[in-house]
């Protein structure tokens, strides 16, 4: 089987352990830059992922992740940050191993196609999901697995790569091409880095799209701790022209919820009656206050 490029050796990266600080510093700053240039390449693919995320979670399905190792960090990561982001549980993932795997590695459960196949079938998949598989090499079982179920069930799928996957059938592949690391294997590299860089976009474009974000602002911040609290009513203030009092004053009326706040501010309504032309605008603030105008 032919050796994937991130497991290959770099042969510009021989001799890490004889560099001194600035040396190594500017090996992995250089490699760091690749990772970025990957995820540009890759570009049209990761628009066409936004696009069908944005479809899933707009009809009422999920996005939903799998990966190991590294790669399974990154999917769990990206799902958790969804819901103080973006007021949404519905990017959901698995890694291989369960959920104590994030913290100790459990490198043999990648390699479980069934395992795969069972834990994404526990996830209830339904034709309006979009399942995307994380996997470096292209070829993790595990992952392959996930996708095996996602497929069962008419969901749609994609894998995310950094190297060629060695299998076609998913409706969308997305590989960016890293290369080898500088430290031979090590994807948590580049590779962990480019992963990162392309799932913080798919999530961050289809919320933006789904009315989660107005201008450049998280309109659905959960304001959960005090700097959350300071943020949502920093946005009520910027979009609904009102003072830092007034600001929380219309958050506490609204219940923590920033686009309730934000249209109260706007068009003098109330809590109730706000929320009820938001629900009308299919959640997209924007649309909301170009309805009063």
């Amino acid at each position: 089987m032919e050796i994937p490029a991130t497991e290959r050796r770099s042969s510009e990266h021989r001799a890490l352990d004889l560099l001194d600080p600035a040396g190594l510093a500017e090996v992995f700053s250089d490699n760091d830059r690749q990772a970025v240039e990957a995820v540009r390449g890759a570009r049209a693919e990761i628009a066409q992922a936004i696009a069908m995320a944005r479809d899933a979670l707009g009809s009422g399905g999920r996005l939903l992740l799998s990966g190991a190792g590294t790669s399974g960090r990154l999917a769990v990561i990206e799902a958790a940050e969804c819901w103080p982001t973006f007021s949404s549980d519905r990017v959901q993932a698995l890694i291989a191993g369960g959920s104590q795997a994030f913290l100790k590695a459990r490198e043999g459960a990648e390699d479980d196609r069934e395992q795969g196949a069972t834990d994404a079938r526990a996830l209830n998949l339904g034709a309006k999901d979009l399942f995307v598989g994380v996997a470096a090499s292209g070829r993790t079982p595990y992952v392959w697995g996930t996708l095996d179920a996602a497929r069962e069930a008419k969901a749609k799928t994609a894998i995310l790569s950094c190297a060629s996957p060695t299998e076609a059938w998913v409706d969308l592949q997305i590989v960016l091409a890293t290369g080898p690391e500088a430290l031979t294997g090590s994807t948590r590299l580049k590779a962990g880095t480019a992963t990162k860089c392309a799932l913080n976009a798919i999530t961050t474009g289809a919320f933006a799209l789904l009315g989660k974000v107005m201008d450049n602002l998280m309109v659905d911040v959960v304001p959960s701790n005090a700097k959350l609290v300071v943020r949502a009513r920093g946005i009520v203030q910027t979009l609904g022209g009102v003072d830092a009092d007034r600001a929380g004053a219309l958050l506490d009326a609204a219940g923590g919820q920033v686009k309730t706040a934000v249209l109260m501010a706007c068009t003098g309504l109330e809590a109730e009656p706000a929320r009820e032309r938001l629900a009308a605008s299919g959640g997209h603030l924007r649309r909301a206050l170009e309805a009063d105008s």
